[in-house]
């Protein structure tokens, strides 16, 4: 009698055995393919023509790629800038001063912004006419990029 019991023990873990050791080999064999597959899938090149990416996404990611590369204050610096070749620097410096106020987050940036504007100044007007045009806005920043452009 204990043969028999011994016998159906075997028994009932035979086919849950076999699935289990099947997979065993499929398994490893699913994992290998897989990652070989998903290795041809990536752009080794760094070429975007090469890319996998369809043409729309590819568009979008480069028009969102170069929104974010574009800072508010870039944005107001570059302003500034073609205001002070058009106009003059102390109407730059107004609308600097301005922005800050509107936006105080621009505050961080008020003096290389002011600073830039100095440099350009004294490219446009000169050292002595640039440094006509100084006022306190972002504590002297404007003078120290005219002193920076001339020295």
């Amino acid at each position: 009698m204990k043969h028999s019991t011994t016998r159906q023990t075997r028994r009932g873990r035979g086919p849950a055995r076999r699935i289990g050791r099947s997979l065993a080999f499929v398994l490893p064999v699913v994992l290998v393919l897989s990652g070989t597959l998903a290795v041809t899938r990536v752009n080794w090149s760094g070429d975007p023509s090469d890319s996998v990416l369809a043409a729309s996404e590819a568009s979008s990611a480069k028009a969102s790629s170069a929104r974010a590369a574009r800072a508010p204050h870039e944005v107001l610096r570059d302003r500034l800038l073609t205001e002070l070749q058009e106009e003059d620097p102390g109407v730059a410096l107004t609308h600097l001063q301005q922005a800050v106020n509107e936006r105080p987050s621009l505050a961080d940036h008020c003096a290389t912004i002011a600073r830039a504007l100095g440099r350009a100044a004294v490219k446009v007007y000169g050292p002595t006419r640039a440094q006509s045009y100084a006022r306190p806005v972002c504590d002297t920043a404007f003078a120290s990029g005219v002193l920076a452009a001339h020295g």
